[in-house]
């Protein structure tokens, strides 16, 4: 394991914090698998578990009045957003307290006051809808700059290079991150990218690119931060590739038998979690107090649990509120 140990106690309590940030979404993520496994949790679920990484970090070079595009494998995503546990639980249970009130589900977390503009269940479709909301801020001249996380089987979709181009033809503050988790579903990148660096894609679009590893959160955070920095002065979007992995099947109904076991093992052993948690013990930070920091975690998300198994169902008289634009 490649160690870079933080110098000063400003990088550690940095460290620290994104480590919290990343054993919130994991324990999250274990717990919702385990209502879904008990039927408290109906339709799809994907998990977020060994991507931790990657939305950490990329979310840590934002600011509150950026936005967040995200996919249907939204918990980490809207969990390092600074979004509470227990609105985004009870949204998995379909209860009424949920942050989508109920309606939406795993797949369509949603937070207009947070920025957070929704998980979306339609591969690739919403990399265009991001390059309206950065055309959006443009017009309005918000300073505000969008991230738009998707994972590399939507980079064959048409949306991808729409939202893209015209991304580009307006130089749109947007920042496109591809999560490659090197699966699409069950299927391998080799057998459905004839290029597997996605992030190559940009040249056609005249477009800065960046292609990293997403195993250490710091590093993540600061390649995402130069994309950031470039799109709020006016000088355009950034594709990035960031290769990660996700430890559990595509989603809680996939077994997962198309990869071998020495392949999750390897990938296991440069677990995001587990490094920061050995360059905190190397930073100075004792074992003893990373034990309760998980513990108190863990406590969180138990009460999360709880909170959604207790919460009222929505009202029937809820059914069609929310699908139509209503007068205010």
């Amino acid at each position: 394991m490649v160690s870079s140990i933080p110098k000063d106690s400003q990088s550690v309590s940095e460290l620290k914090e994104f480590y919290r940030q990343m054993v919130l979404i994991r324990k999250f993520e274990e717990a919702a698998a385990k209502a879904y496994s008990v039927g408290k949790i109906g339709g799809f679920l994907h998990l977020y578990i060994g991507q931790e990484a990657v939305g950490v970090g990329s979310i840590a070079a934002l600011t509150p009045k950026d936005y967040i595009v995200s996919t249907y494998r939204d918990h980490g995503h809207a969990l390092a957003r600074g979004l509470s546990p227990k609105p985004l639980m009870a949204e998995l249970f379909g209860r009424g307290t949920g942050i989508s009130k109920g309606n939406g589900g795993s797949m369509h977390f949603f937070d207009r006051n947070a920025h957070f503009m929704g998980g979306h269940g339609i591969v690739g479709g919403h990399i265009s809808l991001a390059a309206g909301i950065a055309f959006a801020s443009k017009f309005k001249k918000e300073d505000s700059v969008t991230i738009c996380f998707f994972g590399e089987g939507a980079a064959n979709i048409g949306s991808f290079h729409e939202g893209l181009n015209l991304a580009a033809i307006w130089k749109l503050p947007v920042v496109f991150i591809c999560e490659n988790n090197h699966y699409a579903m069950g299927t391998p990148e080799y057998r459905a990218l004839a290029v597997k660096d996605v992030s190559v894609r940009a040249y056609a679009y005249d477009m800065a690119r960046d292609h990293i590893e997403g195993d250490e959160v710091r590093k993540v955070r600061d390649h995402v931060q130069v994309a950031v920095e470039r799109a709020r002065r006016g000088e355009g979007p950034t594709l990035i590739e960031v290769s990660t992995y996700r430890f559990r099947g595509h989603s809680m109904s996939d077994p997962a038998k198309y990869r071998t076991k020495e392949e999750l093992d390897a990938y296991k052993k440069k677990d995001p979690l587990m490094r920061a948690r050995h360059e905190l013990e190397l930073g100075g930070i004792k074992t003893e107090e990373l034990d309760k920091m998980d513990l108190d975690i863990q406590t969180q998300i138990d009460e999360a649990y709880q909170y959604a198994e207790t919460s009222p169902e929505p009202p029937l008289s809820q059914l069609h509120k929310y699908v139509y634009a209503e007068d205010k």
